[in-house]
């Protein structure tokens, strides 16, 4: 298993731990500045041969999330449906309550507090 870490000039620090089921841990806050780089780096995930098996997104270091933050999860999800590959969501607390609250949360798997649990 690799560890790739990436802190850019926006709110958000992201950590891949790549391998047959890849595992990307984010912190800080996802917002207009920072979701690009969330975007390109889960795309980058998703796209990459050969395919992982599956994904999942660690939000519990994620202090608040905007809408394009959620966008940004939701076109990832699409991505990874359409190679078939499945995409988690994982953490806990408030940003978690709001994809249930959104009712976005069904869309996604859930591993709520497992890290790296399929």
């Amino acid at each position: 298993m690799k560890r790739v870490a990436d802190s850019s000039a926006s709110n958000i620090e992201i950590e891949v731990e790549s391998g047959e089921d890849t595992v990307v841990h984010l912190k800080g806050r996802i917002d207009v500045d920072s979701s690009p780089d969330v975007r390109d780096r889960l795309r980058a995930i998703l796209l990459k041969d050969p395919v992982p098996h599956s994904v999942s997104v660690d939000l519990a270091g994620v202090t608040s999330i905007e809408a394009s933050g959620i966008a940004t999860l939701v076109e990832s999800l699409k991505v990874a449906r359409d190679r078939g590959i499945r995409f988690h969501l994982q953490g806990h607390g408030s940003v978690l309550q709001l994809f249930e609250s959104a009712g976005l949360l069904a869309l996604f798997d859930t591993n709520l507090g497992v890290k790296g649990a399929s």
